[in-house]
């Protein structure tokens, strides 16, 4: 069995790192889940003790003797810190019988580089046992060493924080492109960047895939990515998708959710509401990065600037994917339960994102690549105000500007960067 000792602490805090702390103190199981190579290594290593060994699935001897035998596996583990624990999941089985037997809070941290909640082995067999947390790509607050306390401040009624240092233009425009992978990040050059991103995917889709599901036509994917990555921002279609590489509507269907579960894209669904007639039913398609969204497109800041003075169609989908992957990093270390879709009339009046908390409160955010707003852009958030009356909370249009600009009481838009700019921590209402 490998136990390697923790790694040096990473400059950038992670904002999930309070949930983790706070889930260990009262749950036997704690999962962190995100794609590879988002930090969850880097986090979890935190946690590793003399008396909390790390160990990685990686290996291939440690994973051997995992699969060969999970019970003996985790037989004598009094607590550990197991990475990458979908490349063995009956050792969930050994972890539930090993936590029914000592119940003591914190006795394993798992990562896992999928979805394993899809899973009905975890679901059931780990219910009241565990908590799950995930963590993506660095959050550009996470970068800003800001709170990202938007969502929050909207739901807890204290507005649309000061906008200060908003980032416009080619800044914003080289922050999109350049995404939230570490390992990216760290390249100087968007060649580079953008290389070791192909690269990653190249990884994810021959190794990840075998993992967790049986492909018998692998060499499908690829090509299903790159398909997908054209339509990002578009409502899913999977019968198109089929045809176009000769699949089945379902077996594409399946393969968007594999890629879906590697955190590689999301698929955000409809928001529903009778008073609101003609709604369309299909999810929306999103990539999780938009530094990987632009490297499956080869698209590059110069072709975004010429794009810019033209119809833009290229610029306006890599920015609402990033709003939307922005916002779905907020959810994750936010304490409110949050459930995040999009709504879109068959005369194509929409939202693009739809934030709802248990209360059943609504915040819709609108996603604009113009520097102007006009009254009809406003359109859909009417129709969502209108139809949740005094539940909508704020009706927001990101775009492309320095300002705020107030439509009525709740409707405004303003620029992308209130995502993560606002009020520091120092500054904040301890209450």
């Amino acid at each position: 069995m490998t136990t390697d000792p923790p790694s040096p602490t990473n400059t950038i805090p992670r904002h999930v790192e309070r949930k983790i702390a706070t889930a260990l103190q009262d749950t036997r199981v704690v999962l962190l889940v995100g794609p590879r190579q988002a930090g969850k290594t880097t986090l979890a290593r935190r946690y590793a003790r003399a008396e909390r060994p790390y160990i990685t699935l990686d290996d291939p001897a440690t994973l051997a003797a995992a699969r060969a035998d999970p019970s003996g596996f985790v037989r004598g583990l009094k607590q550990a810190v197991i990475d990458e624990v979908q490349r063995a999941p009956d050792l969930l089985l050994a972890i539930k019988e090993s936590v029914d037997k000592d119940q003591a809070p914190g006795r394993f941290l798992l990562t896992g580089s999928t979805n394993l909640m899809a899973l009905p082995l975890v679901a059931d067999s780990l219910a009241g046992r565990l908590e799950v947390i995930t963590l993506l790509p660095f959050a550009q607050a996470e970068l800003a060493a800001s709170p990202g306390d938007l969502l929050d401040r909207l739901f807890d009624g204290a507005g649309l924080p000061a906008v200060a240092n908003p980032v416009v233009g080619d800044v914003l425009m080289d922050i999109v492109l350049k995404g939230g992978y570490p390992e990216a990040l760290r390249r100087a050059s968007a060649g580079r960047r953008q290389a070791w991103l192909q690269d990653y995917v190249a990884l994810i889709l021959d190794r990840d895939v075998r993992d967790i599901a049986n492909i018998d036509q692998l060499d499908r994917m690829p090509r299903l990515l790159d398909m997908l990555a054209a339509h990002a921002g578009q409502l899913v279609n999977h019968s198109s998708y089929g045809a176009a590489l000769g699949l089945t509507a379902p077996t594409a269907q399946k393969y968007v959710g594999i890629l879906e579960r590697l955190f590689l894209l999301r698929q955000v669904p409809p928001w529903s509401h009778n008073a609101i007639a003609r709604l369309t039913k299909s999810p929306k398609l999103h990539f999780l990065d938009t530094g990987l969204l632009a490297a499956l497109q080869g698209t590059t800041a110069a072709q975004l600037q010429k794009d810019r003075g033209a119809d833009r169609t290229a610029w306006g989908p890599l920015l609402e994917s990033f709003v939307v992957s922005e916002v779905l990093k907020l959810a994750t270390w936010s304490d409110k339960r949050l459930r995040i879709s999009h709504f879109r009339t068959k005369v194509q009046d929409e939202v693009d994102l739809v934030i709802e908390d248990r209360h059943g409160r609504v915040i819709g955010i609108e996603v604009k690549a113009s520097s102007t707003v006009r009254g009809p852009d406003l359109r859909g958030l009417r129709q969502l105000q209108a139809a949740v009356g005094d539940k909508f909370v704020q009706g927001l249009v990101l775009h492309d500007h320095d300002r705020i600009t107030p439509f009525d009481e709740k409707l405004h838009a303003g620029p992308v960067s209130l995502l993560w700019q606002g009020v520091p921590k120092s500054a904040s209402n301890p209450s």
